[in-house]
């Protein structure tokens, strides 16, 4: 089986998170090119709008759901049976649900998506899908860089197809001997599968041990 395809180094010199100050947003500029998102990612960054201008975020606190501490209620382990989880099956689709305009505080524009959708192509972005009579009714993606899985966003068409979604991708990190779910920030809803909160050094400390794997 091989591996992700690894793009051409990007042409911009990204700062190093454990540099900057207490702010989230750590730069602006730049661009949505394979090489920059990537290494974006092994830094510590991620890259979202700010008032229509790029730039890269490194939150501190930083969100992240432990592997071994996802919280599965009673309502979710009997929501589980209901859905069909898939992986990767409609990538696009995925993506283009989370950025339903009609979503509050919406962010992931045209740009986004051509750019993680290449990414897809290359191998380093994945979607976990929930499936009901053969409906995609949720869902999230993100980027696997070795042992960490960094997500993005998620959606639900139906009640508790995105908390399926994210349970499936835990579960499937496991397996697969991940080390690092980010999150980037921890919503009520997330704290409710057990997201907690981690500070900037500690986050740059795991992530390291997870991108060398």
């Amino acid at each position: 089986m091989t591996g992700p395809v690894e793009p051409a180094p990007s042409r911009w010199d990204l700062p190093d998170p454990a540099d900057a100050g207490p702010d989230d947003v750590v730069a602006i500029g730049g661009d949505l090119e394979p090489g920059t998102v990537l290494d974006a990612y092994r830094r510590g960054l991620f890259p979202m709008r700010l008032e229509g201008v790029l730039a890269w975020w490194s939150p501190d606190p930083r969100g992240v759901i432990p592997l071994d501490g996802f919280h599965r209620s009673r309502s979710l382990r009997g929501a589980i049976p209901r859905f069909e989880v898939r992986v990767d099956s409609e990538f696009e689709a995925v993506m283009r649900c989370c950025a339903d305009p009609r979503r509050e505080h919406g962010w992931i524009d045209e740009s986004f998506v051509a750019a993680y959708c290449e990414l897809h192509e290359l191998g380093w972005a994945h979607s976990v899908e929930t499936w009901r009579n053969d409906e995609l009714v949720g869902g999230l993606y993100g980027l696997r860089i070795g042992g960490l899985f960094a997500g993005e966003s998620m959606f639900h068409r139906v009640r508790d197809a995105s908390k399926v979604a994210c349970w499936a991708t835990v579960e499937l990190l496991r397996i697969d001997r991940a080390t690092l779910f980010d999150v980037q920030w921890t919503t009520p809803h997330l704290q409710t599968l057990g997201a907690v909160d981690v500070t900037r050094a500690e986050y740059l400390r795991r992530l390291a041990a997870a991108v060398a794997r």
